[in-house]
């Protein structure tokens, strides 16, 4: 039984880690090409960084708002963070990546914590939001996030998906080169 609990353990380790990296990826990538996100990036202070981690030293991406107010993410973890989302446990990081539990709810049962500007935290779950309702099927999307944007329509979502999509595939080719 202990080996079970163990391998399901692991799996849902890489699936977090992995998760994180998308997600990571997917907001800079977002930051570039949907004006929603782009409009709310305005509102970080320049040189912001933030993080999302799985306490206490599980997976984690940082990202650090640009001069031009765009993210780029950064591979030191020598920077400290202005804010850090912070899931309590990987199975509820799990939970929110497997499409189980929204953010808002896994917020809602005290699942995670932000640490430190609440109206920064509030802007980055709406980038958030807006970034996995654009690269995610509906049906998928409707369990992510709390409200599912009705203007995003067909077309636009088609759009901005597929553009996100690309660069990140060009961001892991980038990197292996």
């Amino acid at each position: 039984m202990q080996s079970t609990k163990s391998f399901k353990s692991q799996l849902e380790k890489y699936y977090v880690n992995a998760m994180m990296d998308i997600i990571g990826r997917g907001l800079v990538v977002a930051s570039q090409v949907d004006p929603e996100i782009q409009q709310e990036i305005q509102g970080f202070p320049e040189g912001l960084i933030f993080s999302m981690s799985v306490f206490p030293h599980g997976p984690e991406f940082r990202a650090q708002v640009t001069a031009q107010h765009q993210l780029i993410l950064l591979q030191s973890k020598q920077q400290s963070v202005d804010l850090n989302i912070r899931f309590k446990h990987l199975h509820h990081a799990f939970m929110v990546f497997s499409f189980q539990e929204s953010t808002a709810q896994a917020f809602a049962n005290d699942r995670m914590i932000a640490d430190g500007e609440l109206s920064y935290a509030i802007r980055l779950v709406r980038c958030l939001n807006k970034m996995e309702a654009t690269i995610l099927p509906k049906a998928l999307a409707s369990l992510a996030v709390k409200a599912y944007p009705q203007h995003l329509n067909f077309k636009e979502k088609i759009s901005l998906a597929g553009n996100i999509y690309f660069k990140i595939a060009q961001s892991y080719w980038k990197r292996s080169a």
